[in-house]
């Protein structure tokens, strides 16, 4: 048997729990005391038996046990008598076992009536049976239930604090373990099925990537030269986009040890124990060097000092991040351990965390583009099982513009899903397009109620924003528009943007102008607005904001931004502009709107007629694509220019 399948075997054999000792040694308490009763009782008879018994003379001496229980105790020759030959076998072998034990015993009520009762009896029959009071106590019994009440309080207060710890079976879950690291080793022994073939497209992001773990294999090609292995990398990027995911093929990858953990595991209640997990999990690291270790969403530790009002000196977070500092780069830290972290908010970080020595590099692992995403696509095709087998990797790319990673993963799993739903053997092209619709608009709700003449306007409001963004130069050309509800929309039209680096203004205007589209066509048509234009509102507004505060594209506020990449602006409570600017600002703003939306009405009254048009297919269709639209419209005139690499 290998190695490996030995420790899979062991891993099965249930663990020993030292909770077990515990209730064993009560049971076994409890046990021997019933036992040791059971030892001891004698057989049971009433008051009335003992009186005959008495007056005959054939009771030898009673024996008042703790003033509330008589043992009967006979003579020889009553012992011979048929009456009290009737036992069980039971308690002849009790007997047997104990000589000194009673033939009977029963329990009185009040001991003055008794002792007047046997000495009446005494008296009428001229007995000189004698009468010895005694004590007996059960050792054990007494023991357990003065122990009892220590052994539960200190078992509640051990469950508490194992509760408080984070549980019982990590390696910080222990009481007296509570400082150790909760960090989960990889080594070259460990399963991990993750490696960089996995890992479709951030070739940037890979190459840096194996370079540090090239580091570690061989650290004398790079120290003959002088150089110096670097401390650590910071893997920053949007959710999604495959830091963690990198971080699993570095384990994969590396054949040295792997020590992976999140931000959240050095944070607890208990003052100094995040920094002492901190300094154990860096020895362990330093023992096993060289070593990666891995701390994923580190901005749970790492956020800037003394930027919350409610945090100072004592706060046990920043505790926490001063051990990190020092450990990272202080004046012990020589070793060969490497440290990657995965965060998507850098902006939030410290400095201190961020300057060279500390994290060396900061690695970005940005949103695909369309060639990581057919990439990415055929990764996660592999295990599905499709109609064809050449399956058109490079369209699905094209139909899924800002999805990342874990967005296109979920895309392929929603497909297997929808195809399983309904009945199919395979996944098809439908399946996928079906997968996407759902997971950028939200589940098809047919039997929601809407009533004919919201239904028109939906319908026509849908036909605005495919209108003016068929007929400008700028504006993402449609793929498919319904008037369907779909989440929390009535209706909804899917684009196919650009994917641009930069952004021009008659770009960003073309854009504002179609979505404002929908609320224009409900102006031209039926002369009235609708409450259905609240989320294209609010794109508008960000965008156009955008343009005058973050971008200065505003001629009259000029080439000025009022946008803080370091996020310390989100601790004030006062705008980085006077008063006078922020009238101007709020006046830019709606002037840029009211201008596309009065174009929007231009175009639309233009071309009312095709509008008109458009809307009635989409109220027969309920459903209209591209090929609508060029039947109406005619080919879309702008010529898309080809994107160099």
């Amino acid at each position: 048997m290998s190695k490996k399948q030995k420790k899979t075997e062991f891993n099965k054999k249930p663990k020993f729990k030292s909770y077990w000792i515990i209730i064993a040694v009560i049971v076994g308490l409890i046990a021997i005391t019933f036992f040791e009763n059971d030892m001891s009782n004698s057989r049971e008879i009433s008051t009335s038996e003992f009186s005959e018994y008495l007056r005959k003379g054939e009771v030898s001496k009673i024996v008042v046990v703790n003033k509330r229980i008589a043992k009967i105790y006979l003579n020889e020759e009553a012992k011979k008598s048929e009456v009290h030959k009737k036992d069980d076998s039971s308690y002849i072998s009790a007997a047997s076992y104990n000589s000194s034990k009673s033939d009977y015993q029963f329990e009185f009520g009040d001991l003055q009536n008794f002792e007047n009762t046997i000495a009446d009896i005494k008296k009428r029959n001229q007995l000189n049976t004698p009468v010895i009071f005694q004590s007996e106590t059960n050792v054990l019994a007494d023991l357990l239930v003065s122990l009892l009440p220590f052994v539960l309080i200190i078992g509640i207060w051990v469950i508490v604090m194992r509760r408080m710890s984070g549980g019982g079976g990590s390696p910080g879950g222990q009481i007296f373990n509570i400082g150790k690291s909760k960090a989960k080793l990889f080594d070259q022994d460990t399963d991990v099925k993750v490696s960089f073939e996995n890992v479709a497209g951030l070739e940037g992001a890979k190459e840096e990537v194996q370079e540090i773990v090239d580091f570690l294999k061989n650290p004398e090609k790079y120290t003959s030269l002088g150089g110096k292995i670097p401390k650590g990398a910071l893997l920053v990027g949007p959710p999604g986009t495959g830091k963690t995911l990198l971080a699993k093929a570095v384990a994969g990858e590396a054949k040295v040890p792997f020590f992976s953990l999140s931000g959240s595991d050095f944070v607890e209640m208990f003052v100094g124990v995040g920094a002492s997990r901190v300094r154990d999990l860096f020895k362990q690291a330093k023992d096993k060097s060289p070593a990666i270790i891995f701390i994923d969403e580190i901005d749970a530790i790492g956020r800037a000092r003394g930027k919350s009002n409610m945090s100072g000196s004592n706060d046990e977070r920043e505790n926490t991040l001063n051990q990190l500092l020092t450990e990272m780069d202080g004046f012990g830290s020589d070793s060969n351990v490497i440290v990657i972290a995965a965060t998507n908010r850098a902006d939030v970080l410290d400095k201190a965390l961020m300057r060279a020595g500390r994290f060396d590099r900061q690695i970005f692992v940005d949103l695909p583009d369309v060639r990581e995403r057919k990439q990415i696509f055929e990764v996660h095709l592999k295990p599905i099982k499709k109609v064809d087998s050449e399956f058109d990797t490079e369209f699905l790319a094209k139909q899924t513009p800002g999805f990342s990673g874990a967005d296109i993963a979920n895309a392929c799993n929603e497909a297997a899903l929808i195809a399983a739903r309904k009945g199919k053997k395979a996944v098809g092209k439908q399946d996928f397009l079906d997968a996407v619709d759902r997971i950028v608009g939200g589940l098809e709700k047919k039997n929601k109620i809407i009533t004919p003449s919201e239904k028109r306007a939906i319908a026509f409001h849908e036909a605005g924003h495919a209108t003016i963004s068929w007929l400008l130069e700028h504006a993402s050309p449609l793929v498919k528009v319904t008037i369907v509800p779909r989440g929390q929309s009535l209706g909804a039209a899917w684009y196919l943007p650009e994917e641009r680096q930069i952004v021009r203004p008659n770009q960003m205007l073309d854009e504002m102008c179609a979505t404002l589209g929908g609320r224009a066509a409900e102006q031209v048509i039926f002369n009235e607005i609708s409450t259905g234009a609240l989320s294209d509102l609010e794109k508008v507004t960000k965008k156009a904001r955008a343009m005058v505060t973050v971008y200065g594209l505003n001629d009259k506020i000029g080439n000025l931004t009022y946008y803080d990449s370091s996020g310390q602006s989100d601790y004030n409570f006062s705008k980085p502009y006077s008063e006078e600017t922020a009238q101007l600002i709020d006046k830019e703003i709606s002037e840029i709107i009211e201008i596309q939306y009065q174009r929007a009405i231009n175009i639309l009254e233009e071309h009312k007629d095709k509008l008109t048009e458009l809307a009635e297919v989409l109220l027969e269709k309920e459903v209209i694509f591209k090929d609508n639209l060029e039947e109406i419209f005619g080919k879309r005139p702008f010529e898309k220019e080809e994107a160099v690499s």
